[in-house]
């Protein structure tokens, strides 16, 4: 229950910031989707390990995340809050992806490794 939650709360961040709405909820919603997206998609990828480690790895992997993509929008003069929001956006989307195709291809090794 609290992860669907979550997960609405991120989505309508990611709405408000696209659609540029102003409104006072903006201030909570953006940064939570900044700093949740990432966190879970990574979070997602390693889910089989210490459940402990994996959160450390998504906290730290959504800060860099954000982090450099704040820097490349600096350094290039192309900062804008919209752009940064649909960026973390695709890159969120590609690493679960990621994480569907790696699951799926991992119970195919695991089956034909035991085979031999």
């Amino acid at each position: 229950m609290l992860g669907w939650v979550l997960a609405l709360a991120c989505a309508a961040g990611a709405v408000i910031a696209l659609a540029d709405v102003q409104t006072p909820a903006r201030v909570i919603l953006t940064p939570l989707f900044l700093l949740v997206v990432p966190g879970a998609a990574v979070a997602g990828m390693l889910r089989d390990r210490d459940p402990l480690a994996a959160l450390t790895v998504a906290a730290a992997a959504s800060l860099t995340l954000n982090v450099l993509l704040a820097e490349a929008m600096l350094l290039f003069g192309a900062w804008s809050p919209r752009a940064g929001v649909a960026t973390v956006a695709v890159l969120g989307g590609f690493m679960w992806v990621l994480r569907t195709l790696y699951r799926g291809s991992s119970t195919h090794t695991e089956q034909g490794a035991g085979s031999r």
